[in-house]
């Protein structure tokens, strides 16, 4: 037989294992004995309590293992609630925290006031007047008054029947409603929410009609179906006045009124295009509105504070106050008359001709403030816009949005480089012959001649486009690329407005060998109508350009000066070169009953005043060949009144006219420019020019 290998035999152990089962007995009989001894010394009968049984060996394994058993599941579950514990804590308890306080915390905002907008003269074109949307929270307030609870059906009494209150309230039966059934109860209760409903909806309109106010818009069944929207916040009516909002809401308590700003256009249509329009959300929407809603709208104030779980103010937390500061208040170069003027004689204009849209804009000629942009087409903010726009009117500013070919009103810009540079004089008589062919391409006059002896002066007098490229041949591609450049074609004027195009301009590296052969006469490029009265302010303020502006001054809430940036100015041509050029061009408005020393501007002409400027016609492109088309066209003119001493500059565009801007034959631009410079000069009470010498177009 093999032993174990710690030599020891199995009844030696188990020798060893009897021995401390004995033990271990005879410590627990001394301990019944000690406790039987002690219940003795203490009177205690022995019979009382617990008779000691000595517990067998056995029986105290099977103890052990059980508290074993037991100590391990407490562990366990001490375990996972420590586990679950950190779980919360850690895991979850940041965003516990996060929705903990977003359920008590309140964030206030209090509306900054948005500036008001004004002409040159302090007149209002856009201002903000307080007023309040009514707004109900459906769900909240179904969920209270259907809890059942006397205070709920009076509650609904103070509104449908204030004078019972007290009694309120029985059903038809005349069971009152503290003895009624459970489903009485409900049939009360949704009867009277019912009639709150449609109390509420009646009241509104008749409570804002009895103030004299139109409630034409606000129906009683649009207000009903909002207070049965499944929903936690309805507008109910906007743009209330505040005194009338206050008295719907003391009659009506479930009924808020909400701060609310309203946007006011006291103008309509009237440099609309301009202004612009907000949104619903108080945002600029379009206009200056939109290119400078920053400076307008100011920054609203905040505050925070925590609620009870009643919607009650939590003492002692109200923190992170925020002042709110109100937008800037911004006057324009605009004068509202003279707008007012301009874009009714637009309309007139494109009604009469049967052009399809128009556009104008007048500058001041030494600082190039905008005083008028015009055009047609131009919606009204406070009437319906849906049904404007689908009459296609709009808020869009073509005036800089919308470039076109300006045609022979850009023969200026080769009258001018060909004056600096020296190559020509406004006497020069140059021999014209019908046509020019320059790289290829033919280039013919409006009309048939033969060489014809004209000046430089009757050159652009009589518009001739042999005669323009044969002093464009002079100057040369390279000269001229920089003077359009320097005019500002193809770049973007800077004014403060949205979405300006900067028309176009193929950059020279692009020229075809036909490109020269168009440019010199407004063709191949595109200008918007404010860039084309750009290039007549450059030489009407001599020779230097300026960015127009529409921003005359801003101040702050706090009547602070806003300083502006000063617009870009450049030097294009002399000062002398800049009139001369501007004295030659009279020569477009000049009349001679013989015709031969007349300009194609005569209807331009204004007596008492020297007038300097220049008619266009420029072919658009038919779609259909993609060829310039032979009848559609765009009719401009631009001028400067008076040239002898600059003012103001005018440029207008028609779009495809079919008559003049008076209904007269022919299609013309220049008799909408004397309208608008003869309202200018009466106005402003102008001096009269002194007579000039009539100038040679033609030599004899």
């Amino acid at each position: 037989m093999t032993f174990p290998s710690d030599g020891r035999s199995r009844n030696q152990r188990a020798g060893r294992e009897d021995t401390s089962r004995r033990s271990a007995y005879q410590d627990e009989s001394r301990r019944a004995a000690r406790e039987r001894e002690l219940k003795r010394r203490k009177g205690i009968p022995e019979s009382q309590g617990t008779t000691f049984r000595p517990t067998s060996p056995s029986q105290t394994g099977a103890q052990k293992r059980r508290v074993n058993a037991v100590t391990l599941i407490a562990l366990v579950v001490a375990g996972v609630l420590i586990f679950r514990l950190g779980w919360v804590q850690i895991i979850w308890g940041p965003e516990l925290s996060l929705n903990a306080s977003e359920q008590r915390t309140r964030v206030y905002v209090d509306p900054a006031r948005r500036g008001t907008i004004t002409d040159r003269e302090g007149n209002q074109l856009a201002y903000t007047m307080q007023a309040r949307s009514l707004t109900v929270s459906p769900n909240v307030m179904r969920a209270e008054l259907r809890t059942g609870t006397d205070l709920a059906l009076r509650l609904a009494a103070e509104e449908t029947d204030p004078a019972n209150v007290a009694s309120y309230v029985t059903i038809e039966e005349g069971v009152a409603y503290d003895r009624a059934s459970g489903e009485e109860k409900e049939t009360i209760l949704n009867e009277k929410v019912k009639e709150r409903m449609e109390n509420i909806a009646t009241r509104i309109p008749e409570i804002i009609k009895s103030h004299g106010k139109d409630v034409s818009d606000i129906r009683s069944s649009e207000i009903l179906e909002k207070l049965n929207a499944e929903s936690q916040y309805e507008v109910l009516v906007r743009n209330v006045d505040p005194d009338i909002a206050t008295e719907i809401t003391d009659e009506l308590p479930s009924v808020a009124a909400d701060h609310q700003d309203i946007r006011e256009y006291p103008n309509g249509a009237i440099g609309e295009n301009i202004v612009g329009r907000i949104s619903m959300d108080g945002n600029g929407q379009f206009g200056f509105e939109a290119s400078n809603d920053s400076l307008l709208a100011g920054n609203n104030g905040r505050s925070t504070q925590d609620m009870s779980i009643l919607g009650q103010a939590i003492p002692g937390t109200l923190r992170d106050q925020i002042p709110a500061v109100d937008g800037a208040s911004v006057e324009l170069t605009l004068d509202l008359d003279l707008q007012t003027y301009v874009q009714q004689a637009l309309e007139q204009a494109k009604a009469a001709s049967g052009a399809d849209d128009a556009s104008a804009v007048v500058l001041d000629a030494k600082t190039a403030e905008v005083l008028a942009m015009a055009n047609t087409g131009t919606i009204n903010p406070n009437e319906d816009t849906a049904k404007q726009i689908e009459e296609g009117k709009s808020f869009d500013n073509p005036s800089i949005t919308h470039p076109f070919e300006p045609g022979s009103v850009a023969k200026i810009i080769t009258a001018a480089g060909v004056i600096q540079e020296g190559l020509t004089t406004p006497e020069e008589v140059l021999q014209v012959p019908g046509s020019i062919e320059m790289a290829g391409v033919t280039v013919k006059d409006a009309w048939e001649h033969g060489v014809v002896p004209y000046t430089t002066a009757g050159v652009f007098g009589k518009s001739s486009n042999v005669g323009t490229l044969m002093l464009a041949e002079r100057l040369g591609e390279d000269k001229f690329a920089q003077y359009l450049d320097l005019f500002g074609l193809g770049q973007s004027t800077g004014i403060e407005l949205p979405s300006e195009s900067e028309g176009l301009l193929p950059a020279p590296e692009q020229w075809s060998g036909g490109t020269f052969a168009n440019l010199p006469i407004g063709q191949g490029m595109s200008i918007t109508t404010l860039q084309m009265a750009g290039i007549y302010q450059t030489l009407a303020n001599g020779g230097e350009r300026i960015e127009p502006r529409i921003i005359k001054s801003a101040t702050d809430a706090d009547g602070a000066v806003i300083e502006q940036a000063e617009p870009d100015k450049v030097q294009v041509v002399s000062p002398e070169a800049a009139k001369m050029t501007v004295d030659m061009f009279r020569a477009v408005t000049q009349s001679d009953p013989t015709g031969v020393q007349q300009g194609t501007g005569t209807g331009a002409a204004i007596d008492g005043y020297q007038i300097s400027g220049k008619t266009g016609t420029a072919q658009k492109i038919d779609e259909n060949t993609g060829a310039y088309s032979n009848s559609e066209y765009w009719i401009t003119f631009a001028g400067i009144a008076p040239a002898d001493d600059p003012r103001f500059v005018v440029a207008i565009m028609l779009d495809e006219p079919e008559r003049g801007v008076h209904g007269e034959g022919g299609q013309t631009a220049a008799p909408l420019f004397k309208d608008i410079a003869t309202w200018l000069l009466n106005r402003d009470n102008i001096p009269l020019s002194e007579v000039p010498e009539p100038i040679v177009l033609q030599a004899q």
